[in-house]
């Protein structure tokens, strides 16, 4: 069996739109719309920005289109997703989102929504999953702090910083449990 990446990631929404296709087909300004209207404030993008991002998960045959004619207005694109990108939405709702404050704050936060749309009982692993990626880097971060010479302050600040940020997410991923009354 090949061993499953870490991580699939993007710092774009091209998984969210997969998701909402993965429920049912849409035209792009619906996507658009949707996406707005429920992870609004996850993911910051234009309506262009969305086109150019559909027109790519096509390009790799995660999504297809059909031309819908209507009559007094232009043709519109019925997207769907494909088999493939079925397959990917999936392996990437069951992947860690690593460590980044960043990464949580998108990816994580998509992953969480998606699962709970789709996948409820997904829920408890995946949050598994994410703890455990978050406690490997923190356990990874103190021990390297303590190898930094005592001079180096701001590699101190920079390495406090960022597990201090680390320990307010894992912080935030219990609460999660707690919302979706999981069991820790």
């Amino acid at each position: 069996m090949a061993e499953q990446p870490r991580h699939i990631g993007t710092r774009s929404p091209e998984y969210a739109l997969l998701g909402f296709l993965y429920e049912h087909p849409r035209h792009g300004y619906a996507l658009h719309r949707q996406l707005v209207t429920e992870l609004g404030h996850v993911w910051h993008v234009s309506q262009s920005q969305t086109y150019t991002i559909l027109k790519r998960l096509e390009i790799q045959g995660w999504i297809s289109s059909t031309t819908q004619e209507q009559e007094k207005l232009p043709a519109r694109q019925n997207l769907q997703i494909t088999e493939n990108g079925r397959r990917r939405f999936e392996q990437w709702l069951e992947t860690p989102s690593g460590s980044s404050v960043r990464a949580i704050r998108l990816e994580f936060i998509t992953r969480l929504y998606f699962a709970w749309k789709f996948f409820p009982n997904k829920l408890q692993p995946i949050l598994e999953a994410q703890s455990a990626e978050i406690n490997s880097t923190l356990t990874r971060l103190e021990m390297n702090q303590s190898t930094i010479p005592p001079e180096q302050t701001f590699n101190h600040l920079s390495l406090e910083l960022r597990i201090q940020q680390l320990q307010a997410v894992r912080d935030w991923v219990s609460r999660c449990r707690k919302i979706f009354k999981i069991k820790a």
